[in-house]
């Protein structure tokens, strides 16, 4: 009887223990699976993609090709197709093993030579060897970062150079390579001036696909950061160089966007305060970063910082609110430039924005072109704010009847814009546009420099632009605005004189290209009505100058074409009064008009003047 109890009990019970375990979030049970069996389905795996990418490169020419892919993902990381970036069509590994063929095209002349040096084996090697296989080949990667450095008028002074190339030679997983969101961010900029499958639409605006894939898969990494908070200060500086990529191109929505996600993120890092970093309120929920490293630590902190700033004023001239009240800057101005890849330890910079002289102070050993462009731009923000803070209490829009210097703090700022600014420029800057002779037959320019000379004319449209009366050429308003475009017009034609690239410049040189182009407008209908056909026509060849000028900073950056448009839906009134036959192809005199001469009766027929120079497209020095 025992005997039997005891045999039917042992049948009950399985001879191991069979556990069910309760789910725990964040961990991923091992399903049942014999691990030898688990090991033969993966090198079977290896093995038919093996062949697979073997057929795939042998149906295709040794041709170099650049990486177009047909079409973005939007899904997630783990299920995403990835493109491999190499010199012939590859294939792109998904989550499930399946191929997809994706189409390449020379992307520079730099590399029309190189050889098809990728296969199969060096493929499935790189992939191993722990590279993102997202992100193109080494080689290829090296090269868009070199362009970036060397083209990118925004984005590279964040990005300490030096480091951040020798960090490229440490292996992929080392925690020092530098981040794949700023390697992709990195990518769709450089692809600007290196890729060649660009698509042009109707509209005029261009569209690169390569570019797209890789401002898509940056934020994908954004939109991680935002869900999880990893990562977070390489990914705000991806984000800073996304921002610029899309204002480039002009998408206003993702400007906006993306310059209030920029500048929200970076304040609980505790950028905005003296030192990038404070202890006060570390009790508070969220993730601070920690005190700066090292001396490269801090200024690139500060650079990132000042780079968001930046972007924050320049997004928001057209009257929009900033995101971050000048009064809620602490941060000190970063360093020079050679300071900063040199890694000389110098003390902080003693300015911030409550010095009360940092427009008209510039002190040697803290000056350089960018530092007097952050204090240019955020001179134009300071007459942005007194614009968008008058509207907002005003009963009323300003009015050309109104006298704007009764209104409290104007005539201040419009001395500061006007002339205190430039007149207090040290003199090696002052007196320069940044154009020079590196030798006999090559110039370059600095870009930074141009754009301080400029920036205060167009801030000075900004300001009195409401107040124009053309009837009145007594009134400060309109003396004011008409010589800021005048001004803007002259540096344009110092450096369409010369053989550089103009599509190189700052991207918000369009701004002030159309600021300009807004008083013209006005100056021409004033001489529409008064009958004065050929002052008109005078300006209406100004007009087509800063048009043209847009157009073909458009060619490479649709930004361009979108702000003539913008300009042409001003320019309709006049279109319809003027008597010029085509008034959209009148002709401007070699030399630009001052404001006297262009009040005084031509002494030129406008059949006999002399043409401007057409625009020489040209290798630009750095």
């Amino acid at each position: 009887m025992t005997h039997a109890i005891q045999k039917r009990t042992l049948d009950r019970h399985p001879s191991e223990p069979q556990c069910v375990y309760d789910p725990v979030d964040g961990l991923t049970l091992a399903p049942d699976t014999d691990p030898i069996e688990k090991i033969r389905m993966l090198e079977e795996e290896v093995a038919k993609l093996k062949i697979q990418l073997q057929e795939q490169s042998s149906s295709v020419s040794s041709t170099h090709h650049h990486l177009r892919p047909d079409s973005v993902s939007s899904s997630s990381a783990s299920s995403v197709q990835t493109p491999i970036a190499g010199s012939r069509p590859l294939s792109c590994l998904s989550k499930d093993g399946a191929i997809s063929a994706y189409r390449w095209d020379s992307p520079s002349p730099e590399l029309r030579g190189v050889t098809d040096r990728s296969s199969a084996d060096s493929l499935l090697k790189l992939i191993y060897s722990g590279w993102n296989p997202d992100l193109p080949e080494p080689h290829l990667l090296n090269h868009y970062i070199e362009v970036f450095f060397k083209c990118d008028p925004c984005g590279p002074r964040i990005l300490h150079r030096p480091s951040f190339l020798s960090a490229l030679r440490l292996h992929p997983r080392d925690p020092a390579f530098p981040h794949s969101a700023i390697l992709h961010a990195i990518c769709a900029s450089a692809s600007r001036w290196s890729s060649r499958n660009v698509a042009v639409l109707p509209d005029g605006s261009r569209r690169d696909e390569f570019a797209e894939y890789h401002a898509s898969k940056t934020r994908q990494y954004i939109d991680r950061t935002l869900a999880t908070g990893e990562d977070i200060f390489p990914v705000v500086q991806a984000c800073i160089l996304l921002s610029w990529y899309f204002y480039q191109e002009g998408r206003w929505v993702e400007i906006w966007v993306f310059a209030g996600f920029q500048t929200r993120v970076a304040v609980p890092l505790r950028l905005n305060y003296p030192g990038t970093f404070s202890t006060h309120g570390s009790g508070s929920p969220g993730g601070y970063l920690p005190p700066p490293r090292d001396f490269r630590d801090l200024e690139t902190r500060r650079r990132t910082w000042w780079t968001s700033i930046v972007f924050d004023r320049i997004v928001s001239v057209g009257g929009w609110l900033h995101a971050v009240d000048e009064q809620d800057i602490g941060t000190e101005l970063p360093l020079r430039g050679e300071d900063f890849d040199s890694e000389q330890l110098i003390p902080s910079n003693p300015q911030d924005m409550s010095s009360e002289d940092i427009f008209t102070t510039h002190l040697p050993r803290y000056t350089d072109s960018f530092l007097l462009l952050i204090k240019a731009v955020m001179m134009f923000g300071r007459v942005t704010d007194f614009n968008v803070r008058g509207n907002l209490r005003s009963p009323t829009a300003p009015s050309k009847h109104q006298d704007p210097f009764a209104l409290p703090g104007f005539a201040e700022l419009d001395n500061l814009v006007h002339h205190d600014f430039l007149e207090n420029l040290p003199h090696m800057y002052r007196f320069s546009l940044g154009i020079t002779d590196v030798s006999g037959s090559v110039q370059c320019v600095d870009t930074d420099l141009y754009m301080v000379h400029i920036i205060p004319h167009a801030a000075t449209i900004t300001l009195h632009n409401s107040y124009v009366d053309l009837n009145d050429m007594q009134r400060i308003s309109t003396n004011r605005c008409i010589k800021a475009a005048q001004a803007i017009l002259s540096a344009y034609f110092m450096l369409s004189a010369t053989s550089l690239d103009l599509t190189r410049l700052h991207p918000f040189v369009t701004i002030c290209w159309y600021l300009a182009a807004v008083i013209q407008v006005q100056v021409c209908r004033h001489f529409i009505e008064s009958g004065d056909h050929a002052r008109e026509a005078q300006v209406w060849g100004e007009i087509n100058v800063l048009r043209e000028a847009m157009l073909n900073y458009g060619a490479r950056s649709p930004i361009g074409i979108r702000q003539e448009k913008l300009l042409q839906g001003l320019m309709r009134e006049i279109v319809r009064l003027t008597t010029q036959k085509r008034p959209l192809e009148v002709g401007l005199p070699l030399y630009p008009f001052s404001h006297t001469t262009l009040f005084a009766e031509p002494t030129v027929s406008l059949d006999d003047a002399p043409m401007a120079p057409c625009l020489i497209q040209a290798r630009w020095a750095i």
